[in-house]
Order: structure tokens, then C-alpha cells, then sequence
């Protein structure tokens, strides 16, 4: 008998495009959703059961009554995308497990696609990668993106991921059929994930990765947080323009990069 991952506060999540940011390297995927939830003005709609993951608490950012808790649901009314924020990563022992759930999650709640965000260490890229930072990858054997929201993509220039300092490695699915995901370099649970969908998956699946180094990676954030708008068709306008002004939560004015330098240091 499985426990009950999804507690849902409201909304009917059918049809929806849900987005997920993996953990992984400078936490990209986390810092674009922090500006998609502030700048879209999403709010909480549901909330995970965290056994799967590092315990984490503390206030809500939105003043809300409640805390924040590891992994929560947020989205609008008015929204056809709805999107996780996750803050602490799965546990050591229970990364099946919470793949596991997750995988359950997206299926019986009947989402139109789901779009993976994650961070690649840069130290990884080759010479070909240069010229362009996000890049796409569909995990092999899910369907195809013609009827979803995730057609788009085919008119985006994101390249496809590759990992081309060794060949991928093989995964064996389900069934004995091999199937390979590129490594993906400080990728956290990205690989895992795209590797280890069941058979007979009906939800159009999309990875956004992109080359990252670990500091102040508000400006990645924003890059990728732009894709993903283009993905969605939304658009943020500022004084009529079609221009994305970016809406920074409070979380990151309390010193989420580090102290900036004093520049008197400097003369």
C-alpha cells in the first residue's frame, strides 16, 4: 500500500505542465523556480511528504500561517503549469523511494508534460558546448511531444545534451532493453530519473540542462527561468514592452551569495 506523497490544498492538477528542478550543481534548477514562483506570483498549492528527503523548516516567505517544508507544489488558478520547489535533497537510502513517488505523482495526476530543470558542472563542457549554455535531452522510450505542450521545443535552438568525452553508458530497462542517458555531470538525481521511467509511460518528458559553476548564479537563473517562459508562452512585460523583468524573492536579499565585498577595500 503506498503512503500518500501529495497533500493538494486546492486546484485540479489534469492537464497541467509540471515543472521539477532537480538538485544538482550551483541548485540552477531551485534558483529559476524561486523567480518563476516570485515573478509569476504562484503560491502553494500542496504540499510533499518529506520523508524522503533532508529534513528542512522555516517560515513561509509569503507570510502566510505554516512553514516551509522540503518539497511543495506551487501554482495559480489562472496557470496551465504548476511547478515543485524542492529545498533539501533525497536521502542517501531513500533515493529509490522518492524517484519512485515522484514517478507515481506525475502519473496519476495526469499532467499534459513535465519539464526536468538541472545544473551540468562546466568543467564537463567541450569546445562544441560553448557557444550555447541550456541545452534539451528526452529521456528515451516516452512519448512523443507533437500533441503537447512541449511542440514548442522544436522551434527553440536548445541543441540536444551530449556527453562526449566517453561513450553514455547503458542502462538495462525493464523488459531487457538497453537504453542510454548521457552521464551528466553533476546532475544529482537527473540521470536517475531519466533512466527509470515504467513501462507504458504516457507523460511527455523534457530536461533542460545547463552549464553552471558553483557562486553567484543569479544570472543563470534567469537565463534558464527565460527558457522555460518561452516554453510556457508567458511572457513578462514591462511598461507594454514584451521585456522579462525578473522578481527576486526575499530569500536572496539575506546574503544567499555571500556578503558582497566592501568596495572601499578597493580605493
Amino acid at each position: 500500500m503506498h503512503h500518500q506523497f501529495y497533500s493538494p490544498s486546492e486546484g485540479n492538477l489534469k492537464g497541467k505542465l509540471l515543472i521539477v528542478p532537480v538538485v544538482s550543481t550551483a541548485n540552477i534548477g531551485q534558483l529559476a523556480v524561486d523567480l518563476l514562483i516570485s515573478s509569476l506570483d504562484l503560491h502553494r498549492i500542496g504540499i510533499f511528504d518529506p520523508r524522503d528527503l533532508v529534513p528542512v523548516v522555516a517560515a513561509r516567505e509569503d507570510d502566510e500561517p505554516g512553514i516551509t517544508t522540503p518539497l511543495e507544489l506551487y501554482g495559480s488558478q489562472d496557470a496551465n503549469f504548476v511547478v515543485i520547489q524542492q529545498r533539501s535533497p533525497a536521502l542517501k537510502s531513500r533515493k529509490d523511494e522518492f524517484i519512485s513517488d515522484l514517478h507515481r505523482f506525475i502519473q496519476t495526476s495526469e499532467f499534459s508534460a513535465v519539464i526536468f530543470l538541472s545544473g551540468v558542472d562546466t568543467s564537463s563542457r567541450t569546445d562544441e558546448q560553448m557557444a550555447v549554455p541550456t541545452y534539451k535531452l528526452v529521456p528515451p522510450g516516452t512519448p512523443s511531444w507533437d500533441s503537447s505542450p512541449l511542440a514548442i521545443v522544436a522551434h527553440l535552438p536548445l541543441p540536444t545534451y551530449t556527453y562526449i568525452s566517453q561513450q553514455p553508458f547503458p542502462l538495462l530497462r525493464e523488459g531487457g532493453t538497453t537504453e542510454a542517458v548521457p552521464l551528466i555531470p553533476g546532475g544529482g538525481l537527473t540521470r536517475r530519473i531519466l533512466s527509470s521511467f515504467p513501462q507504458q509511460w504516457s507523460t511527455p518528458v523534457l530536461s533542460l540542462l545547463q552549464f553552471v559553476f558553483e557562486g553567484d548564479n543569479q544570472a543563470d537563473a534567469q537565463l534558464l527561468a527565460s527558457v522555460v517562459c518561452k516554453l510556457l508562452d508567458v511572457s513578462l512585460t514591462r511598461n507594454g514592452a514584451r521585456e522579462i523583468e525578473w522578481k527576486h524573492p526575499k530569500s536572496w536579499n539575506g546574503g544567499l551569495f555571500g556578503t558582497p565585498h566592501d568596495q572601499t577595500l578597493y580605493g
